[in-house]
């Protein structure tokens, strides 16, 4: 079979075409807080993948009314999902977890919610509450995978196991969820035969969708830090030569697996590398060249 389009497996999905709006419901991370370590992932700078609306300290309603505003008038038949993203968004007491959600279902035109979260914050009762959801509202469970392997997960600060991902992905299929992982592309000491070992891992996984998106240092990480002083190395590539590694795991992937991205772009002003200057339509005509 064909490949499905991200957007044509959300239309089948919620049986409509749907789009994702973010909001930021001030969640933090295990390894920010000091439940598992402090200071964050080393690369880290949520305001690098937040839009403008999901910033503000304003509540879930208001940020899903504010973004509804935003997409106002792009399809006649638009319905919309609330993309729980910043920060773990499964970290927090059950109750806290179950009014949040059902805030932003409450919003005219929400059908359904897609939860970012990492692999060790989806216990028994969290995932209870998602499977409830799922009865009435589809739901898509987005875990931060990065990496199968652990010794970089360890240099990151991710502060879980590959082991931690494989069985969290196993428990989300085992309720009914969808299920979509995040992969990070030229993390600190691995090559491309290294993150050729983890698409394949993740191949072998009950997933639905994938997220890649290439490794950026940030003003304001650890990573940044680290890199001006030469603790670690991350990949040199070219827009070109990241495009030619993307056509080589789309061949390693089977069809089964959604690809809702291969790259991803951050502020210029916390930008450090790579220094591509483009945006994702840009960058989408270098890989078609490619094909």
């Amino acid at each position: 079979m064909a490949r499905l389009q991200y957007s044509d497996f959300l239309k089948q999905l919620y049986g409509t075409r749907v789009q994702k709006l973010n909001v930021n419901a001030g969640f933090t991370c295990p390894n920010r807080d000091g439940k598992l370590g402090r200071g964050g992932c080393t690369y880290c700078n949520n305001a690098s993948f937040t839009p403008a609306f999901g910033r503000s300290s304003s509540s879930v309603k208001q940020q899903l009314l504010d973004a509804k505003r935003f997409y106002a008038g792009k399809y006649a038949d638009m319905k919309y999902v609330a993309y729980f993203q910043s920060f773990t968004n499964t970290f927090a007491p059950v109750e806290t977890l179950r009014e949040l959600y059902y805030e932003s279902l409450a919003v005219d035109d929400i059908v359904g919610l897609v939860i970012s979260t990492r692999p060790d914050c989806l216990d028994e009762n969290v995932l209870n509450l998602l499977q409830s959801i799922n009865e009435k509202h589809k739901v898509i469970v987005e875990i931060g995978v990065e990496t199968s392997h652990d010794r970089t997960l360890e240099l990151i600060n991710r502060c879980h196991s590959w082991q931690c991902a494989q069985d969290a992905i196993n428990r989300v299929v085992q309720c009914g969820l969808t299920i979509g992982a995040h992969l990070i592309l030229g993390l600190p000491g691995e090559n491309e035969d290294d993150m050729m070992v983890t698409v394949d891992a993740i191949a072998q996984l009950p997933i639905s969708t994938i997220k890649f998106h290439q490794l950026q240092v940030l003003r304001g990480t650890r990573l940044a830090q680290q890199c001006e002083k030469e603790e670690v190395n991350v990949m040199e590539w070219s827009a070109q030569d990241y495009a030619q590694f993307c056509h080589r795991i789309i061949d390693r992937l089977p069809e089964r697996i959604v690809i809702e991205r291969m790259v991803s772009t951050a502020p210029s002003e916390l930008l450090i590398h790579p220094k591509w200057g483009l945006k994702p339509a840009q960058f989408k005509k270098i890989f078609e060249k490619n094909d």
